[in-house]
């Protein structure tokens, strides 16, 4: 690479960057979630904008030079494996007697029915429009499957910081809830991706690929914890918080190599990474999630977003029909079928009714499904652009309508 292709490169990570910052603080002004104005920054450079308003502008930042393309998506990788890994530190693994109940109740009926209806959604939208022509079915249909039933834990969280209800028994129980999810959620796509590798539907290659996913999901969360504790006394590392900032990032890139030499999906890896290092002690680890979330969350991560924005083509491959169609019946799914499941154990409608729609927050883990499923050849680049149109109205819409619940003067408990 010569000077002038570096300083090129580095000049589109810069604009990147700045604008996914700039337009995610503008979001933070208007109480909107900041990563939907990293994704609008990436789309005012992309196509969508930059490419049409100003075609050989958008040329010059993001073609300067053959690899260019290539080395910007091991930024976005890198981005994608590093907001996993972050996420696994806030993975909750312990639930309180008196909550498991409506936890039960609220896991089940977030997974079973959305699940079970989004796989399905070929009744109303023609799956030529969503599914990519050389995906395996079964793949395709546990995307479908997924994104329908997928509920995101930073957006909410965000969502319940800025309404000060992080503190009560409804926040506790949504995350608690959303945390068991999205593992067997991970579990499902980390499925879909390997499985994908062949076009027709094999049995036992999908037999092998499920044991193989649960096995390395169980042996690391089960030993990794005590592997590394073990390794630590045993090896001679500098025992310093700075030092374990670059073995916790070792752990990380290790287990998501681990996971793809096992043909599992690598942000499975990372996630599950971000768990074993999360449920390390908090002295001295707390201080080093906190070093690598603040890097990752604010460099690798924006870029992520920007570029998953850059990837948005709405004047193309914006297909309305089937995003209001997706949208509004995966909602319905999901908000109605945790809604009613509480209803029918006691719990006043409005709760009911509040519970679904926080559980059908997409958010982030949507936008990485759709970046996923597209990357691995399973959807159309119109289907992408559906889903991540998808976790930004969700997230949107749960922010606006807790926040007229409390205008209206309802309490959380």
């Amino acid at each position: 690479m010569s000077d002038i292709e570096l300083g090129r490169l580095l000049f589109s990570i810069v604009a990147l960057l700045v604008l996914a910052m700039a337009c995610g603080r503008v979001f933070d002004r208007f109480a909107m979630p900041h990563v939907v104005g990293e994704i609008i920054g990436g789309l005012l450079l992309g196509p969508s904008v930059l490419g049409l308003i100003a075609p050989d502008a958008f040329s010059w930042v993001f073609k300067a030079f053959p690899a260019q393309a290539a080395l910007l998506s091991g930024f976005y990788w890198i981005g994608l494996i590093l907001l996993m890994f972050v996420a696994g530190f806030s993975v909750q693994r312990e639930l309180t007697v008196a909550d498991r109940k409506i936890v039960g109740v609220m896991l089940v009926s977030s997974i079973v029915f959305p699940m079970l209806g989004g796989w399905h959604l070929t009744a109303l939208i023609d799956p030529a429009r969503m599914m990519n022509a050389n995906a395996n079915q079964i793949s395709f249909h546990l995307v479908l499957a997924i994104g329908a039933a997928v509920t995101s834990i930073p957006f909410i969280s965000r969502i319940f910081i800025d309404l000060s209800l992080m503190t009560t028994r409804f926040a506790k129980v949504v995350l608690m809830t959303a945390t068991l999810q999205d593992l067997v959620l991970w579990t499902a796509l980390a499925v879909a991706t390997a499985a994908n590798t062949s076009k027709a539907i094999d049995v036992a290659h999908f037999g092998i690929v499920i044991t193989t996913t649960v096995a390395f999901l169980t042996v690391v969360i089960i030993f990794g914890p005590g592997a590394l504790l073990w390794l630590g006394r045993l090896l001679p590392i500098k025992r310093d918080p700075s030092a374990y900032v670059g073995y916790a990032l070792v752990v990380c890139f290790a287990l998501t190599a681990a996971a793809s030499f096992l043909g599992i999906n690598v942000v499975f890896g990372a996630l599950v990474a971000g768990i074993i290092i999360g449920s390390l002690p908090n002295v001295p680890f707390k201080d080093v999630k906190q070093r690598i979330s603040d890097l990752a969350l604010w460099f690798f991560v924006p870029i992520y977003f920007a570029m998953v924005g850059t990837k948005l083509d709405l004047l193309h491959q914006f297909d309305w029909e089937m995003t209001v169609i997706f949208i509004l019946a995966s909602s319905a799914l999901k908000m109605l079928s945790v809604a009613i499941a509480l209803r029918l154990t006691g719990t006043d409608t409005a709760t009911s009714l509040n519970y679904g729609v926080a559980m059908n927050t997409r958010g982030g883990p949507g936008i990485v499904l759709a970046s996923i499923a597209f990357e691995f050849g399973i959807i159309t680049e119109s289907f992408f652009v559906t889903l991540v149109l998808a976790s930004i109205i969700t997230a949107l819409f749960t922010g606006v309508w807790l926040r007229l619940i409390l205008r209206r003067g309802q309490e959380f408990s």
